[in-house]
Formats: C-alpha cells, sequence, structure tokens
C-alpha cells in the first residue's frame, strides 16, 4: 500500500502545521530568495511605520514589571527560580503574541479581494525578519566613523552595534570589537531566521524573532538578567542551534566558490575574493567555538577569524566585568591586525555568504521537498 499523502501529493510524515505556519519552503518555494534578495539590495529603509522588531522589544519591556511582580508572589520557589519561571513565561507569552499577530495578519490579508494584498503582507513578513543586509550597512557607516572621526564620536558609533564598554577603546580594539559582533550576528541576523522561514513561513520565523529579542534584552548574565533571562538565552541557543553550526559550513563553501572564481578570472582575484585567509577545518572551528561563552556565537566567529586572518574574541568587558574568552582564529604569530581593508572584505564575506549560503540552504530545502513528495 502507498504510503499516505497529503494533497498536492506531499509524504504524510507528520502532523500537518501550514494551516498554523504558511509560506514555508514546503508550500511557498519563491519567498525565501525574494526575501533574501529584498534583504541584501534594500537592507531596512526608512518606511511610514516602524520595524516589526520593535514592537516586539517594546512589548518584552512591558512584560518585566509584571513578571518581576510574578515572581515576587511565587510560593514554594527561591527567588531564583521564581524569576527563571516568570521569565520562561514571558518570553512563551512574546512568542505566542508575536506568532498570533503574524498569522491573522495573513489571514486577514487572505480575505482581502485578490491576490495582492497576501502577498505583499507575506513577503513584507519574510524581509523584515532578516536583518544581515542593514546589519552589513550599519557595520560599514560604523567602519567609517571608526577609522574617519574622532575617538569619542568612533565610540559612540561603535556603541550602535555592541553591548560592550567602548568608552575607554582605541581605534585597534574598537576595530576587533566591529569584527567580533558583525561575525557573531550572521546566525543570530542572517542564518537563523532564514532557517526558520524555510522551515516554518514568517509565523515561525517571527516567533525565533521573538525568542532572539529577549535573549538580546534579557541575556545578560548582570545581577538584574541572569535569572530573569535565563529562559530566554536558552531558548535562543536551542532554536540557534542548528542554524549557527550551519552558518559557519555556509561559509566555508561561500570561500570555495570565491576561490573557484578567483582561479577562472585572477585578473579579478582580489575582488572576487577580498579576504585572505584559509579554512582550517571543521573539527578546528568546532574546538575554537567551544571556547565561547554561548553554544553559538564561537561557530560563525571563528571561521570568519581564520578566513579573515585575524583574530577574535579574547578578553572583554561588559557591564564594567571582564569577560574572559578564548581567542578565536589563527595564532597570534599568523594573523594580521583588523585593520579599514580586513574589516571590508569581513563585510564582503558576510553579505556573500548569506547570499551564496542562503540560495545553497534554500537549495537543499527544496530538494529535501522533493524527495519527500517522490
Amino acid at each position: 500500500m502507498a504510503a499516505p499523502r497529503r494533497p498536492g501529493g506531499r509524504l504524510m510524515i507528520g502532523p500537518d502545521w501550514s494551516a498554523l505556519f504558511p509560506g514555508s519552503v514546503w508550500e511557498c518555494w519563491w519567498l525565501a530568495p525574494a526575501a533574501l534578495l529584498m534583504d541584501a539590495l534594500l537592507g531596512d529603509p526608512a518606511l511610514p511605520w516602524r520595524h516589526p522588531v520593535c514592537f516586539v522589544g517594546g512589548l518584552l519591556q512591558r512584560l518585566e514589571a509584571p513578571a518581576r511582580r510574578l515572581a515576587a508572589r511565587a510560593p514554594f520557589l527561591s527567588p531564583q527560580a521564581a524569576l527563571r519561571a516568570a521569565g520562561a513565561l514571558a518570553v512563551l507569552l512574546l512568542v505566542l503574541v508575536t506568532g498570533l499577530v503574524v498569522r491573522l495578519s495573513l489571514a486577514a490579508a487572505a480575505l482581502l479581494p485578490g491576490d495582492f494584498p497576501q502577498f505583499f503582507l507575506t513577503l513584507y513578513w519574510a524581509w523584515a525578519g532578516l536583518a544581515m543586509g542593514s546589519l552589513v550597512r550599519t557595520g560599514a557607516t560604523v567602519r567609517f566613523r571608526v577609522e574617519q572621526f574622532p575617538l569619542p564620536a568612533a565610540r559612540d558609533a561603535l556603541s550602535w552595534l555592541v553591548s560592550r564598554d567602548t568608552s575607554a577603546m582605541d581605534r585597534p580594539l574598537m576595530r576587533k570589537t566591529l569584527a567580533d559582533t558583525l561575525s557573531e550576528n550572521f546566525t543570530d541576523a542572517g542564518i537563523a531566521p532564514l532557517f526558520w522561514l524555510l522551515a516554518g513561513g514568517p509565523v515561525a520565523l517571527w516567533c525565533y524573532k521573538a525568542v532572539s529579542t529577549t535573549d538580546s534584552m534579557w541575556g545578560y548574565l548582570t545581577p538584574r538578567w541572569r535569572c530573569l533571562g535565563w529562559a530566554g538565552a536558552r531558548s535562543d541557543d536551542l532554536l540557534a542551534f542548528l542554524p549557527a553550526r550551519l552558518g559557519a559550513v555556509l561559509l566555508y563553501l561561500t570561500d570555495l566558490l570565491a576561490r573557484a572564481a578567483a582561479r577562472l578570472f585572477p585578473f579579478a582575484a582580489a575582488a572576487l575574493r577580498p579576504w585572505d585567509g584559509r579554512w582550517p577545518g571543521l573539527a578546528r572551528i568546532r574546538r575554537d567555538a567551544a571556547g565561547m561563552p554561548s553554544p553559538n556565537s564561537g561557530w560563525s566567529m571563528a571561521a570568519c577569524a581564520w578566513l579573515c586572518r585575524a583574530r577574535q574574541g579574547g578578553p572583554s568587558v561588559y557591564f564594567g566585568q571582564l569577560v574572559h574568552k578564548e581567542w578565536l582564529g589563527p595564532p597570534e604569530t599568523e594573523a594580521a591586525p583588523w585593520d579599514e581593508a580586513r574589516l571590508a572584505a569581513l563585510n564582503s564575506l558576510l553579505l556573500r555568504g548569506m547570499l551564496t549560503g542562503g540560495l545553497i540552504l534554500w537549495g537543499a530545502a527544496l530538494f529535501l521537498r522533493a524527495l519527500l513528495r517522490a
């Protein structure tokens, strides 16, 4: 007897989640590459309305006080456990509200005459959830200010992107710090949102964004956030676990293609592959990444450090506290210092990694879809 299939020929391998999570690669093949191209070309342009992530962050801010009140009244729990439980409830509520808003907006658009409202809103939610294009643009702006502006203005510009104390940084440290944060966010701003867009459409993407926003705002190991932000940080670790590792592999594949193009067109080799490092092997990337406090951040950082031949990580100051981190990338004798040209090469690597790697990931998802439908 043939295996049961859903309408359209898809093999039934579990519940049909398309009613809750429309727009995944299983039913909407064009959405992910369209959102990728829009993010790369347009980034986050000024629109008449605020970006949706601002509303997610605003709701999370409003949840802090009720969560702390709930923790203060929790019986039979220690103060630390009560704050963790309250934080978990806040994350769950934020995810449910965010996902529900996206799903209901898509359902409302489907009721309007014609296909355009639903097409536009589906594409907008997908595009707005990807942030690599705007991150690279902001990184280029900060790089220019770090190089050209007086030190106080350069430090202020760097603080747009990092939570570290920039007040005493010199230019070499500012360059390395900028490289750290751009590389680390290859997962959070690019590959992880794309992964969840492919898996579950805009609803799953924005559920992930709600968790990621919680980690960005509450996921610090300071007395204020250590317990309340615990659930958000652990949830983000879980949801970004596979994308972080895929991201390092996709950067390697991007470099492979760049090397091949540089060999084919040697007169344009410097433009086709502006970074000058090497790939040390996945085992070394894994060893480097294991030295970071986060289980995910070190993967893209280590890959970028090796490919750009400059070190990342190392001891850093967060909110007045020195945090010890391992150095990532080549040994000090092999590594070059971060300078303006190397930061520009990193920007190129990240943007190409998002485009090339994203399309590879999309192609792999389409191949999996074809196998399941065969």
